[in-house]
């Protein structure tokens, strides 16, 4: 698909406040590191994730997510009146119903005539609802939305240590699946599209910068047969959910590889790009051997993509949003960068985007790392 008329305006993040190193992990499993003699610092060398970071407890995820919304609207001078849809689109919702946009939408004090719901797909979520958001606003249907989510690790952490502390059957070998587990991190973060014409005109009035950066057009290409290899527990919405995870780290690599490479030749193909016209990148944060493994399978190099997994870890959904925002605020993604996003998720579903130079104005809770 091809956008002419869609920017991304603006991004509000929120780091959470308690890090959780991999050394501490470690720490907490060294009898279960004992007996089935793992040497320590296994989990930072395979990673390459030195800390991810963890809510407060009793943190609500509607609380961060309409924080995050407000600090993109901040960020871009938009009015909230002025947003015709909200998604929420993390792995992470409060209920099973109602949607946990409703609570967002309410507390950020967006209008009535507004899309509200929620979308859920795994890492790719908030790639999903910004695609979305952006058909509305390319059909004319609509001049702003968010897409906004809030992911929480605390509950899949609690519950894999207290698994592999606890498990007397535990092998090398069966450990194996909760790997990924311990590599997830929390976060939250929206991002506020809008109608470049609309958006720029109103900057130009204010007698601020008209550029804006565009979204150019974005590929999908689902390949569920491999749908099996990261797989969490039954549904169970709430802040009191101790979900568990299996993840086939080995094959689902391959596997998001290969979705991967198909992706991004799709989007190069669709945009009439080539690699020469990719400045920078932001693929998903999953950890170093998936970063190199990526960047080596789509041909680009190393030293033009942004990476934040080392000190937040995977946080989902949020992870590629949170990266472009950074990237951003360290001047990797100028003004005049023409990249690409380049998301993944379990199921494996790939969704890539290619965006045009721009300014994106970026608010957050937190000083740089």
């Amino acid at each position: 698909m091809r956008f002419g008329n869609v920017s991304l305006a603006a991004i509000g993040y929120l780091q959470p406040e308690v890090e959780i190193t991999s050394d501490w992990i470690e720490a907490e499993l060294a009898q279960t590191y004992e007996r089935l003699r793992l040497p320590a610092g296994r989990l930072e060398g395979m990673s390459g994730i030195r800390a991810r970071r963890i809510w407060q407890d009793g943190t609500r995820l509607s609380d961060c997510s309409a924080k995050s919304c407000q600090l993109a609207l901040q960020a871009s001078q938009v009015e909230p009146d002025e947003v015709g849809c909200l998604i929420h689109a993390s792995v992470c919702r409060e209920y099973l119903e109602p949607a946990t946009a409703c609570r967002v939408h309410h507390l950020v004090g967006l209008p009535k005539k507004s899309w509200v719901y929620d979308v859920s797909n795994a890492c790719l979520g908030v790639l999903n609802g910004a695609v979305q958001i952006a058909q509305l606003i390319e059909s004319g249907q609509i001049k702003a939305g968010l897409v906004v989510g809030t992911e929480d690790s605390r509950g899949l952490l609690k519950a894999t240590l207290n698994h592999l502390k606890t498990d007397p059957n535990l092998t090398r070998q069966s450990i194996k699946p909760a790997f990924a587990s311990l590599t997830i991190g929390s976060g939250s973060c929206a991002w506020l599209l809008v109608d470049s014409l609309w958006y720029e005109s109103n900057r130009a009035k204010l007698g601020l910068q008209a550029q804006s950066a565009r979204f150019a057009g974005g590929v999908a290409i689902a390949r569920t047969e491999h749908h099996e290899l990261c797989q969490s527990d039954t549904d169970q919405a709430g802040s009191g959910m101790l979900p568990t995870m299996n993840t086939d780290s080995e094959m689902l690599l391959e596997a998001g590889l290969a979705t991967g490479k198909e992706t991004f030749d799709s989007l190069l193909e669709e945009l009439q790009w080539t690699r020469n016209d990719i400045q920078r990148s932001v693929c998903h944060q999953v950890g170093g051997a998936h970063r190199r493994r990526m960047m080596e399978t789509l041909q680009l190099d190393p030293a033009n993509d942004y990476a934040t997994f080392s000190e937040w870890g995977n946080t989902g959904s949020v992870a590629l949003p949170i990266a472009l925002a950074r990237a951003v605020e360290s001047g990797f993604w100028t003004d005049s960068t023409q990249g690409a996003l380049l998301g993944i998720g379990s199921g494996v579903n790939s969704l890539m985007i290619g965006m045009q130079g721009g300014p994106i104005s970026v608010a957050s809770n937190s000083a740089r790392l």
